[in-house]
């Protein structure tokens, strides 16, 4: 099959509608614009490929000159057309970007603001519930009279309301400090197992409660490892309380510390729980979330806990990993450094 062939590259290739441009400068007319591309047509036909401006110059339409001062007249001024163009986008780049940039401040300058609030507001609920904690304990120890067991039974219910709240409010205090990314931690020797052993026995007595076997699995020979030993402690009460939570009764919660390497150590706590959809995992993490409502009520919380988890994990330059799936309880695993000369 013979194939047409391709026309020399020319400067005209690049103007379009230069037809348009030779009647509007009065160099042709309609009726000599319309007789070139009769004739323009019937050499394409005969296998052919020539330019308009060309067959105008072969016609005797135009001269060479006049072809050529059409074009570069045509390119300067698509050459004009683009760099306004550019010019136009740059400035709309540099509006965005600055609009962008202040959109940025604005919510840096608000996420400070709540993370004071959080932190005004909850140092301010301090005094009152210690006031209401102090005194609900006088009550039951009979400091200031006799009372009945109606009235103690009752005394401890409110005693325990108030431990949750004292709870939620150091939460709330520990996500105020912690986005606004001055959490301060005492790095030092930590001897895991004591960290492990007394992480479990603080929870037994919720564990037994709910029917729940929980225990430490831990490698012989364990080193210290380099952390924050109160934040560590309370990260792996978070993590026991909250594998406790959503186990039933008759379930089982294990933390497990074990050697990753000679430098990391493993630590893990699995539960055989309800477990978390795997495209669901990362919602936990939100603050005042769970996955439904329903949980809210039945299990109660908050969602900061696994928030602040996290968040102090991340400080210590660890990372949370979750494994889980809906029904086939979960695991949550992180790794800590060995500490220098162990």
């Amino acid at each position: 099959m013979e194939q047409t062939p391709t026309p020399k590259l020319s400067p005209e290739m690049l103007v379009p509608r230069l037809g348009e441009y030779l009647i509007k400068k009065g160099h042709i007319s309609q009726e000599d614009l319309e007789y070139a591309l009769t004739e323009q047509q019937k050499m394409v036909s005969e296998g052919e490929s020539p330019l308009l401006g060309q067959t105008l110059i072969e016609l005797n339409i135009i001269s060479r000159d006049i072809l050529d001062q059409a074009v570069t007249e045509q390119i300067i001024q698509l050459r004009s057309a683009l760099q306004a163009t550019n010019r136009n986008l740059e400035r709309r780049v540099q509006e965005r970007t600055a609009e962008l940039q202040n959109a940025l401040e604005r919510l840096a300058e608000l996420s400070k603001l709540k993370a004071n609030f959080i932190a005004n507001i909850s140092h301010e609920l301090r005094t009152p519930l210690t006031h209401i904690k102090g005194y609900t304990e006088l009550l039951i120890s009979e400091s200031f009279g006799a009372i009945s067991e109606e009235q103690k039974h009752a005394l401890q219910i409110s005693q325990k309301s108030t431990t949750r709240l004292e709870n939620l409010i150091e939460d709330l205090i520990m996500v105020s400090i912690t986005s606004r990314g001055d959490l301060a931690l005492k790095q030092e020797s930590v001897d895991m197992r004591r960290i492990a052993n007394l992480s479990v026995t603080n929870v037994l007595q919720k564990a037994e409660e709910r029917g729940v076997s929980v225990h430490a699995v831990l490698d012989r020979h364990l080193p210290a490892v380099q952390a924050d030993s109160q934040r560590l402690l309370w990260v792996l009460g978070q993590l026991l309380d909250n594998g406790i939570k959503f186990t039933a009764s008759g379930g089982r919660v294990v933390l497990r510390v074990e050697h990753e390497t000679d430098k990391l150590l493993s630590i893990s706590v699995t539960d055989t729980g309800i477990g978390i959809p795997t495209e669901r995992i990362e919602e936990i993490f939100q603050p005042f979330h769970q996955l439904d409502g329903a949980a809210t009520r039945r299990h109660g919380g908050t969602g900061l806990g696994l928030l602040l988890v996290r968040q102090i994990i991340e400080a210590h330059g660890s990372m949370l990993d979750v494994i889980s799936a809906e029904g086939q309880g979960s695991t949550f695993k992180f790794p800590l450094l060995v500490a220098k000369g162990n």
